[in-house]
């Protein structure tokens, strides 16, 4: 299985998915707006052993994340909602669902607070939902915020739940300050006159916020590609 940002082929893969397992069931061009809108919000899982009668094939879509920023808060605070969440019934309790939100705390929280400044992300559930709204507060860290009467169109109540990115930002504020520190400006264009990199500048150690009760950051090492 691999998990990777959403791409303008899979929509109609991310559609079907949808109509199959949801009841809450949106036209091609809303998933479209989310892509072209928010390209860095949403997710994938690809069941990458399917095999493909002819080079060029689609990837079987089994599962998506479908995140976005608000556009016109309720509460005037900027921030970030999960639009829709589902995998296909072939592919559950492989933990696919978990992978995807985590995929999405990970890298599409880090660009909701980098790019868009928000200060939490949001979701509804279904109050019935007991697997979901186990996967969002006990696994993830979500909190329920409010109960909200006959949100789903067949009458059933939602859990208005969130997640606070405080903590997170701090994160990205403290990068972007130790950044300008070290005088980044960019790349020369070119090597005329380009210096030799330290091994210390070569490796820089990034830590990543997987979001507020997901567990410890995440410290990866990016390498600066070598000229060839």
């Amino acid at each position: 299985m691999d998990i990777r940002p959403l791409r303008s082929v899979d929509l109609p893969f991310v559609q079907s998915t949808n109509i199959t397992n949801l009841p809450e069931n949106y036209f091609l061009k809303y998933y479209l707006y989310h892509l072209l809108t928010w390209p860095q919000l949403s997710y994938v899982a690809v069941d990458c052993s399917a095999p493909k009668k002819r080079p060029g094939d689609p990837d079987k879509i089994v599962g998506y994340v479908l995140a976005k920023m608000e556009e016109e808060p309720s509460d005037g605070v900027t921030h970030g909602h999960i639009t829709s969440l589902s995998v296909m019934r072939t592919h559950r309790r492989l933990g696919l669902a978990e992978g995807l939100m985590r995929q999405s705390l990970i890298d599409a929280e880090k660009a909701m607070v980098e790019t868009f400044g928000a200060k939490y992300v949001s979701l509804h559930v279904r109050v019935s939902n007991v697997a979901a709204l186990h996967l969002y507060r006990d696994t993830l860290g979500f909190s329920v915020e409010k109960t909200e009467s006959k949100y789903y169109a067949d009458g059933e109540d939602a859990y208005g739940m969130r997640q606070d990115l405080a903590g997170l930002a701090e994160i990205v504020k403290k990068a972007v300050d130790e950044a300008k520190e070290d005088g980044d400006e960019g790349e020369e264009v070119g090597n005329v006159g380009k210096k030799e990199k330290s091994p210390k500048d070569k490796q820089k150690l990034v830590k990543v916020g997987r979001g507020l009760g997901v567990g410890d950051l995440v410290e990866r090492v990016e390498g600066v590609r070598q000229e060839s």
